[in-house]
């Protein structure tokens, strides 16, 4: 079922973001994983890919086997690195093959070691081509990234969001957003995608934080920022594994509680593939 569909039922909606594991150990760890949070009842689960389609083959193992053995309904991300257009259409071909009704069409980051994006000499340079080459061809709901901060390599906020306009205008059906920490970043954002005549659903993407250093890396990576007084608590006790993971329980259910009062129509909870801290939040707030 899209997306989209599921969000006319699910309010809020609730959705959770997995990478695919390298070993199969890990793998099969994964999907003792989504058998838990199955009895949350996401609205859905997305599957990352790696850069330069590394995980190609396990992010279509994984998406498929959740939708079909498990009962999650799954959206297979999928990113220009290192792609033909010729290569797209065979993973796209797999996809709806494979029962897949969902798709996150990214840019994607450059290949490790190198700095900077290169389109593949017969691929797509930017998500908006991708995500308009699979409009005009599949029957696939299509979410796109929105970064309420500006993307990193945007020189300012309001480029970016020119550039996701571009997005939507290419057949985009949702936005997940970047993680975030401060809600006036969301909001801000998601004002001027509305005043620029946006209307499709923006989902706002929380990563609980677990780890103080393993934050700091990630926010790092993707241009988040990280209020001051967080950071300062999260220090002072970044060597109390239990109590850096009350905190950031803690932290996230405030944020999402903020964000759903101001209507938001769902969450997009970024898991790094551990249950724990998004089992709790999701239950705290439906109770």
């Amino acid at each position: 079922m899209f997306i989209t569909e599921i969000m006319k039922s699910h309010k809020p909606a609730f959705s959770l973001e997995f990478f695919p594991p390298k070993s199969d150990e890990d793998t099969a760890l994964l999907f003792r994983t989504l058998e838990d949070v199955r009895r949350l009842n996401p609205s859905f689960v997305s599957v990352t890919y790696g850069a330069g389609g590394g995980t190609r083959d396990r992010t279509l193992q994984i998406v498929e086997q959740a939708k079909s053995i498990i009962g999650l309904e799954s959206a297979a991300h999928l990113t220009c690195v290192g792609h033909s257009r010729d290569e797209i259409k065979g993973i796209l071909d797999d996809l709806v093959n494979s029962g897949i009704e969902n798709v996150v069409a990214l840019r994607g980051d450059p290949p490790r070691g190198e700095a900077r994006f290169a389109a593949h000499p017969t691929g797509f340079r930017y998500a908006s081509e991708l995500t308009a080459f699979i409009r005009k061809s599949y029957p696939l709901c299509i979410a796109v990234a929105g970064y309420p901060e500006g993307h990193i390599e945007s020189p300012s906020k309001e480029t970016d969001w020119a550039h996701l306009e571009e997005k939507v205008k290419a057949g985009a059906d949702i936005i997940l957003t970047q993680l975030f920490f401060e809600n006036a970043y969301f909001f801000e954002f998601e004002r001027h995608m509305r005043e620029r005549g946006i209307s499709i659903p923006i989902i706002p993407g929380i990563m609980p934080i677990t780890n103080f250093q393993q934050i700091l890396r990630f926010t790092k990576i993707c241009g988040a920022s990280i209020p001051h007084k967080v950071a300062a608590d999260l220090e002072e006790i970044q060597h109390e594994p239990e109590s850096v993971q009350r905190y950031g329980i803690e932290f996230a259910t405030k944020q999402c509680r903020d964000l759903l009062d101001h209507g938001v129509p769902g969450i997009h909870f970024y898991t790094l593939n551990k249950s724990r801290a998004t089992r709790e939040i999701i239950s705290r707030l439906a109770g």
